[in-house]
C-alpha cells in the first residue's frame, strides 16, 4: 500500500514546534530578515546546546533548529527570548510571515514598509498559518519565485503596487503608508470572502473587490544575490539550505562582520565580511551545480521521508545541466515548481520524474538508489 504524505496545514514556529523524524523542529523568524553578529553566535550556541547542531535556511528565509527534545525545548525558548531571537509573546508568532527582499537599506521603501507592518501587525486579519507577505519594493522585484500570498512591490512605472498571489497585476499605490493600508484591508477581504476555507490566496476563487483592481503590472524581475563580493560584504551559499554550527560560527568570526541577512535562496549576505576565511561547508562560486538543486532534509530527519536525500544530491551534483529536485516524499516541500529532473522517495525506493514536480507521474518507478542513478546516466547518454 502506498503511503500518502500527511499535509499538516500549518507551519512550525518557535512557540509551536513540529515533531519530525529527528525530534522537534523549531523555526525562528529573523526580525526584518537580519541577525546581528552576536545573535548569530547565540543561535549557533542554541543549536549546539539544545539541538543537533544543524541549522537550516528555509525557502521563506526562516531559520530552523533541528533535533530539539521535549526536555530541551523549554530552556531553548528561554535562551532564544533572552537573545531577542524570539518574541516573549507567543501571539506575535501567529502574525503572517514577512519576507523582505534581501539587501534592503535602512530607510528605503522595503525597510519602511516592513517597519510600518511591524507596528500595525495586530491590524492584519487573523489568517491561516501558511499565509505569507512579501515586501519587495526595490527597483525590481526579486521575490517573484518565492511563495507569498500578498506582495508589495515596484510597478513597471516605478511606483508601488499591492498584488495578490494568482494575479499578474496589482493595485497602484503612492507611498509606503497607503500600501500598508491597502494590504491590511486586503487581508480582511480575504478572510471575509472565505479565505480560511481556501487556505492560500492562490487557491482563493472569490473575485477581488472593486477597490483592489489588478490593473498595474509589476516591474520586470531582478536578479537574485550573486555569490561573492557584495557592496555590503560577501554572499555565500548553504548546500541544500543546511549548515553545521561550526561552519556558520566560522563565517561570522571576522571582527568586521556586523550582521547576517538571510534570503529565501539558501544564500546569506554576511554584512561587513568583505574577506571571509575559507570555510568548508559553504558555497562560494556561482558555477557550483548545487545551486540548481533542491533537496529536502529527507530521512531520518523527516518522519514522512522514506529515503535519504541530501547525500544523493551530493552524488548527483554536476550530472544534469538543469534543475534537479530530490524529495523524500511526494509533498515536495523543497520545491513546488517543476524541475527538469525529480527523484521522489516512495516506500524506501525512488520514482524518476522528468520535467515535473515531486507528485507528478514518473517515467520510471520503484528503483533503488543505484538503479535510479543508472537510469539517470542512461537518460543523459540518450539526450
Amino acid at each position: 500500500m502506498t503511503t500518502i504524505p500527511r499535509i499538516k496545514g500549518w507551519c512550525p514556529g518557535a512557540w509551536r514546534p513540529m515533531a519530525t523524524g529527528d525530534g522537534l523542529l523549531v523555526r525562528v523568524r529573523p526580525p526584518l530578515g537580519q541577525l546581528s553578529r552576536q545573535q548569530v553566535v547565540a543561535l549557533c550556541e542554541a543549536a549546539e546546546t539544545f539541538g543537533s547542531g544543524l541549522i537550516e535556511l528555509t525557502s521563506r528565509a526562516n531559520i530552523q533548529l533541528r533535533g530539539v527534545t521535549d526536555a530541551s525545548w523549554p530552556p531553548l525558548m528561554a535562551f532564544l527570548v533572552e537573545h531577542q531571537l524570539v518574541s516573549d509573546d507567543p501571539q506575535a508568532e501567529r502574525q503572517p510571515q514577512l519576507m523582505l527582499a534581501p539587501a534592503w537599506q535602512v530607510g528605503d521603501d522595503t525597510h519602511t514598509i516592513a517597519r510600518l507592518l511591524q507596528t500595525r501587525g495586530s491590524e492584519l486579519a487573523p489568517m491561516p498559518g501558511k499565509i505569507g507577505i512579501a515586501i519587495d519594493a526595490g527597483k525590481a522585484p526579486v521575490l517573484c519565485d518565492s511563495a507569498a500570498d500578498f506582495r508589495i512591490e515596484r510597478s513597471v512605472e516605478g511606483g508601488l503596487i499591492v498584488r495578490a498571489d494568482g494575479y499578474e497585476c496589482g493595485t497602484a499605490v503612492n507611498e509606503p503608508e497607503p500600501a500598508v493600508e491597502q494590504l491590511i484591508r486586503l487581508t480582511h477581504w480575504f478572510v471575509d470572502s472565505g479565505g480560511w476555507d481556501s487556505g492560500r490566496m492562490r487557491r482563493h476563487t472569490a473575485p477581488l473587490p472593486d477597490w483592489a483592481p489588478a490593473d498595474t503590472a509589476p516591474a520586470s524581475p531582478g536578479e537574485k544575490l550573486a555569490l561573492g563580493k557584495h557592496s555590503e560584504g560577501r554572499v555565500v551559499g548553504l548546500p541544500f539550505g543546511r549548515v553545521a554550527v561550526n561552519t556558520l560560527r566560522a563565517a561570522v568570526s571576522p571582527i568586521n562582520v556586523s550582521a547576517l541577512q538571510v534570503t529565501p535562496w539558501r544564500r546569506l549576505l554576511v554584512k561587513g565580511g568583505d574577506t571571509l576565511p575559507t570555510v568548508d561547508g559553504l558555497i562560494r562560486h556561482n558555477s557550483d551545480p548545487r545551486l540548481a538543486m533542491d533537496a529536502c532534509p529527507g530521512a531520518p530527519y523527516c518522519e514522512q521521508a522514506s529515503v535519504s536525500t541530501q547525500p544523493l544530491a551530493e552524488r548527483l551534483s554536476g550530472w544534469v545541466e538543469a534543475s534537479v529536485h530530490i524529495s523524500g516524499c511526494a509533498k515536495g516541500c523543497a520545491r513546488q515548481r517543476p524541475a527538469a529532473l525529480c527523484l521522489t522517495g516512495r516506500e524506501g525506493r525512488f520514482d524518476v520524474i522528468v520535467n515535473g514536480r515531486a507528485d507528478s507521474a514518473p517515467v520510471k518507478a520503484d528503483l533503488t538508489e543505484s538503479e535510479a542513478l543508472d537510469f539517470i546516466r542512461k537518460l543523459n547518454e540518450s539526450s
